[in-house]
């Protein structure tokens, strides 16, 4: 058995302390001390990259693909943009960005690109995506920027497509994990992310096999 620092990583901002994807969210985790803030990215009609989780607006049914943002925003008055994230954050800590399937990857790769341009450093950002597909665009629209494989259950196909982007980073679901998985992950140099999970005991338990990094709605449960 190994023994690692394990990363506390604020899950879209800290939303079990705020409003999830909000300034406020990333606000609340910054304030627990985390070592990285994961958010969820999605592009509007009119190319604007905003954080939000689902394909709609929680508390109606406006697609966010389907409505400018100044539209989305009038119906939601904390809708962040990427942009307004990233100067809130300033560097303090990591953002993984999470692109959802389907996402149009030229918007967010320029707010990103725009900030590399101004003194931000390609390791203030991870790129992160359950699509394959979207993860090798943001791949090849900004190569330094390393990436995550984000899955839910399958071992297996998260190593293969980490293999394909040429990455160690994975992210998986706290049902798909056990001790044993998690020791040959460590094994194999993989720095292993779960989500979501909110108990730091068992957040320990898994350190000790080498789980690296943790993502969680409650970071200030982990006493940082």
């Amino acid at each position: 058995m190994t023994k690692n620092h394990l990363l506390v990583i604020g899950h879209r901002g800290a939303r079990g302390l705020a409003p999830e994807n909000t300034l406020a969210s990333l606000r609340a985790a910054l304030e627990c001390k985390v070592d990285g803030i994961e958010i969820d990215v999605r592009v509007t009609a009119d190319g604007v990259a905003v954080l939000n989780h689902d394909p709609a607006l929680h508390d109606t049914k406006m697609l966010i693909t389907k409505h400018r943002f100044t539209e989305l925003q009038a119906h939601k008055q904390d809708l962040t943009t990427l942009e307004a994230a990233i100067k809130l954050v300033n560097r303090t800590v990591p953002l993984m960005i999470e692109v959802k399937p389907d996402t149009a990857v030229l918007p967010v790769a320029q707010v990103i690109q725009h900030f590399l341009a101004n003194g931000w450093q390609a390791d203030d950002f991870l790129l992160g995506s359950f699509s394959q597909a979207t993860l090798l665009q943001l791949h090849r629209a900004l190569p330094h920027i390393a990436t995550v494989v984000i899955g839910r259950f399958s071992g297996v196909r998260s190593t293969w497509r980490a293999r394909q982007l040429a990455t160690k980073n994975i992210s998986l679901s706290r049902p798909s994990l056990w001790w044993y998985f998690i020791r040959a992950m460590r094994r194999g140099k993989y720095r292993l992310y779960v989500y979501t999970l909110n108990d730091p005991h068992k957040a320990k338990q898994w350190q000790r096999y080498g789980l690296y990094g943790v993502i969680t709605d409650f970071p200030n449960r982990f006493g940082r």
